[in-house]
């Protein structure tokens, strides 16, 4: 609810500062007077697009704050918590323009920027005029308001819920579509591969192993005769022979040395046993060399086939095994590829039924709240003398999304039988204006956390149908707060409160005030607004009658 409004140096406005009630509140005043420029400030210190040049001329800035009231549950709590905002239960916004244009804003004295002030305007002000292409003269809107006025929560969440699914399975069918795809197309090379590298089957160490044998076998020849020479030498007709010879002799004379020979002949017993080591090792490099010519050619063909298969899918000889694995889980996934696409596709179809269903339980839903929407609207027009015109909630079939396949629109024809289209584009200043205010009253609801602002909306309409004006808009301001520009005085005789606003000029300059009015200025008010700028006795009399009505 908006509590204050203070003005600084904004247009003609130098100072005002308004303490805003509860209920219906009338601002009423010449045409120029400046009760526009209320609603351009209080615009612009939301964060409405509005007027370029808004500062006072002579002054360096125009400022504007506004101050409003936050029950516990208003959404703007959940706007000042995500955007790190100080909140509680006032809120306070402050905004400040530069004669250079420069714009900056507060909120509870903590720096913001317009978007946040927009954000909760969205929250705070609904206003409604003849040029209102933010509320309900925005087709956009159309459907959030026909939920709301039939309390369609429940079926929103569930058409919500399913498309969040259809859409999770339509990806995943799609992602499964476009791998298979790509399989498909390299399916002949994977069995390929696949059969070549389960043929060839090469092993971890299998490449250095098969060098090094190569090797081995390619210099046996060569080393072979020398090799057999040492192990000759090393025998027992060399040096095993002469070693065995000499520990005969030396043990034979051994008593007769004086123990000087014992040291001698161990070492020539651990030299024998060094020996033998060394002629078993001689002989086994012996057997290796001895090869078959055959098997040195087949080792070098698997050793040229696993380093070629390494190259053609370039990796490591090493790596060919775990290649060889991977294309293989490929080649498992593309075999059971259709089970897995053919779940895909049921999982799909299944989330597309419940999401049908759930769709068209909100479109019957919306058909039948637009019945109701469409009766209470024009029980409504009776009284604001459009008894004859029809207003029509019309609903089609739009592309399939999380709030269902229904685009709504609110159409109207001003007689029977006439072509209905759009609020906007039918409608007259004043059938528009009564036809905002019908819809408003019948979509209004709980509406106490939002300050309502009607700008003139009883243009061109005057004596019995201005006083319904007026009966609705009070009507409207139980229990919440509205906001109204007129020139009727039915309208300002039901405000709650009532203020005036005045053009005068001072020093050559031209200067707006607004004043409150207690009841006998209310008088004098709504008999100028009657009469004119002669208010005489009748004119007082009639405004004490629509006071009193």
């Amino acid at each position: 609810m908006l509590r204050a409004l203070d003005i600084r140096d904004m247009l003609i406005i130098d100072r005002l500062e308004l303490t805003f009630q509860p209920g219906l509140n009338a601002l009423t005043g010449e045409t120029g007077a400046g009760k526009s420029i209320l609603l351009d400030s209080l615009g612009f210190v939301l964060g409405w697009r509005g007027r370029a040049e808004l500062v006072r001329q002579g002054a360096a800035q125009g400022e504007v704050v506004a101050e409003f009231e936050l029950p516990a549950d208003h959404p703007a709590h959940e706007i000042l918590a995500e955007a790190g905002l100080p909140g509680g239960e006032e809120l306070i916004l402050r905004r400040v323009n530069t004669a250079e244009g420069r714009k900056t804003a507060w909120v509870n004295d903590r720096r913001c920027s317009g978007e946040v002030l927009r954000a909760l305007s969205e929250t705070l002000i609904e206003l409604h005029g003849q040029h209102d292409d933010r509320g309900l003269l925005n087709p956009r809107g159309h459907r959030v308001m026909l939920d709301t006025y039939a309390q369609l929560s429940s079926h929103l969440h569930a058409v919500r819920t399913a498309w969040v699914d259809l859409s999770r399975t339509r990806k995943a069918l799609a992602e499964t579509e476009a791998a298979l795809a790509s399989m498909r197309a390299e399916e002949e090379f994977l069995r390929h591969a696949v059969a070549e590298l389960d043929q060839l089957d090469p092993q971890p160490g299998e490449d250095a192993d098969l060098d090094a044998r190569r090797r081995m076998m390619q210099g046996a020849e060569r080393i072979r005769d020398d090799v057999a020479r040492a192990f000759d030498l090393l025998g027992g007709d060399g040096a095993e022979g002469a070693m065995v010879d000499a520990v005969r002799w030396l043990e034979g004379v051994s008593d007769h040395a004086g123990g000087q020979l014992e040291g001698p002949v161990a070492a020539l017993g651990r030299a024998m046993i060094e020996l033998g080591e060394a002629q078993d090792g001689v002989s086994a490099c012996l057997q290796a060399l001895d090869f078959n010519p055959a098997e040195l050619e087949a080792a070098e063909e698997r050793l040229f086939a696993i380093r070629a298969l390494a190259r053609k899918h370039d990796v490591v000889p090493d790596e060919l095994g775990g290649f060889a694995e991977t294309l293989r889980n490929r080649l498992n996934r593309l075999d059971a590829g259709d089970a897995d696409l053919a779940d895909k596709r049921a999982a799909m179809g299944a989330a597309q039924t419940e999401y049908d269903d759930a769709a068209n339980a909100l479109s019957a839903a919306r058909k039948s709240a637009a019945g109701q929407l469409d009766a209470a609207v024009m029980e409504e027009l009776a009284p604001l003398k459009m008894e004859r015109a029809v207003f029509q909630t019309e609903i089609t079939t739009t592309d399939p999304g999380p709030e269902g396949t229904d685009a709504v629109a609110f159409t109207v024809a001003t007689n029977p039988g006439a072509p209905s289209g759009p609020l906007n584009k039918i409608a007259s200043g004043g059938e528009l204006s009564r036809f905002l205010l019908a819809l408003k009253v019948c979509l209004s609801g709980d509406d106490s956390a939002r300050t309502m602002i009607f700008d003139e909306i009883d243009r061109g309409v005057g004596g019995a149908t201005a006083d319904a004006v007026g009966r609705r808009l009070a009507s409207l301001a139980q229990g919440g707060q509205v906001l109204v520009v007129t020139h009727s005085p039915q309208v300002a005789a039901r405000a709650a409160h009532h203020w005036r606003v005045q053009k005068h000029v001072t020093g050559g300059q031209t200067l707006s005030t607004v004043t409150p009015l207690a009841d006998p200025d209310r008088v004098d008010e709504i008999a100028r607004m009657v009469a004119g700028d002669t208010i005489t006795d009748e004119a007082r009399a009639a405004a004490r009658a629509l006071l009193q009505a």
